[in-house]
């Protein structure tokens, strides 16, 4: 997606990369079902899991992008306000937490 220009789906799968992941380590910790929500903060919350201020904020921003339900038909208009350096930023931070999160699994 990031080689075509669909940057505001590589932030999309980035938001939902993290999402999966959380809800992984939710099921492995609780062994139960996650909660059905998309708020990366909130999944964070009810883990107990301590991140960085920075990390915390960028989880924030991601949230914004989970877009099926809240931006159905807006997507257009907001695929245009993402460009290549936005989209690279998403992605590699995404990375660094993901792997982070990674560690707390079997």
């Amino acid at each position: 997606m990031l080689n075509t220009g669909r940057y505001l789906y590589v932030i999309f799968m980035c938001q939902q990369s993290i999402e999966k992941i959380l809800k992984a380590i939710y099921a492995h910790k609780k062994n139960e079902i996650p909660p059905k929500t998309h708020n990366l903060l909130y999944l964070i919350d009810v883990l107990e899991i301590s991140i960085s201020d920075v990390d915390k904020k960028f989880l924030g921003e991601l949230n914004q992008f989970y877009l099926s339900g809240r931006y159905p038909g807006k997507i257009n208009e907001i695929a245009k306000l993402m460009d290549q350096n936005k989209a690279v930023y998403y992605l590699e931070t995404t990375q660094g937490v993901w792997q982070c999160l990674k560690q707390m699994l079997p």
